[in-house]
């Protein structure tokens, strides 16, 4: 079944590929091997294959009896190439849009091209295929019922941080993309900011040397201190098992608000805003006790 701009429900053509619609491709996350053959019968039949990287994709296609044409579709030249897919899909061609590996729109520009082309009123059949985050979570032995996707995380190490702040109360296990000169780093943060628990990296998925290393945060950082990972990882880590409570005492909240201030950057609204979320306690009742502890300290009667 495939469904139109105005949401109707028409039936699929038998025969794929089909003229104007976008197919959105799952490719392998590794092993060449997990590419079905309803993937493999449309990339080698459609008028064009939307790609991230030509070169990556022509080796993932050339023991195929045949594809359609290699086009690039990436980040930075997104703007004026998808017009001209749109205009292709418009006269009736085939597109298969695929990522580097794995299902695109994830963590990829992707997206936008599946957004546009639901617009503009084209059909977009989806063919699932493997998904790195899904594999980590599922062979991660932690709970898979509710979870939540991040993706990765910013760059810069305030941006991070304060992402991780806002998210430590969060019950659902989380799943994180990390790039392995930033693996390290994350696993400190996640240690400081969420305490030590349960978690698990994956890396090498579907691959010979697949390995999830654990089983907690500090033991995967501890791992990870004395190997430097390679190729980027999927982190999965434990949901926070109850809602963080700090005790009523004024003075361990304002050193809390104060940290917060003078190491993480934040201005008095935001840290109290980040210590409510992670507290219980009122973002209101926490920025007055902090423009009390400065009017205390101005007299010199605070801690």
């Amino acid at each position: 079944m495939m469904a139109t701009q105005a949401g109707a429900i028409v039936e699929q053509p038998r025969e794929e590929p089909h003229g104007g619609v976008l197919y959105v491709v799952g490719t392998p996350i590794g092993n060449r091997e997990d590419l079905s053959p309803r993937a493999r019968r449309v990339l080698e039949q459609v008028d064009v294959v939307v790609c991230e990287d030509t070169r990556h994709s022509g080796r993932l296609l050339q023991d195929r009896s045949g594809h359609g044409r290699l086009v690039s579709f990436h980040r930075h030249n997104r703007q004026q190439r998808q017009p001209q897919l749109l205009g292709m899909l418009a006269a009736d061609h085939s597109l298969a849009l695929i990522s580097d590996a794995g299902l695109p729109g994830i963590s990829d520009p992707g997206e936008e091209l599946v957004a546009a082309a639901h617009q503009a009123g084209h059909g977009v059949v989806c063919i699932p295929g493997p998904t790195a985050f899904v594999t980590a979570l599922v062979g991660s032995g932690l709970p898979c019922g509710r979870f939540a996707f991040e993706g990765f995380l910013p760059s810069k190490r305030s941006a991070r941080r304060q992402r991780l702040r806002h998210m430590a109360g969060e019950a659902r296990t989380v799943v994180f993309y990390e790039a392995p000169h930033r693996l390290l780093a994350l696993l400190e943060d996640l240690l400081e900011l969420w305490g030590d628990r349960p978690l698990q990296v994956a890396r090498e998925l579907t691959k010979r040397h697949e390995e999830f290393i654990g089983p907690t945060t500090a033991m995967a950082l501890d791992h990870f201190r004395g190997r430097p990972p390679r190729g980027e990882c999927c982190v999965v880590v434990g949901g926070c098992p109850e809602p963080v409570t700090l005790p009523w005492d004024a003075d361990a909240l304002a050193a809390q608000l104060q940290h917060l201030i003078r190491k993480d950057g934040l201005s008095p609204g935001q840290a109290a805003r980040s210590l409510a979320q992670r507290s219980g306690h009122s973002r209101q009742r926490l920025y007055t006790l902090l423009l009390q502890t400065r009017r205390d300290e101005e007299q010199g009667t605070g801690p």
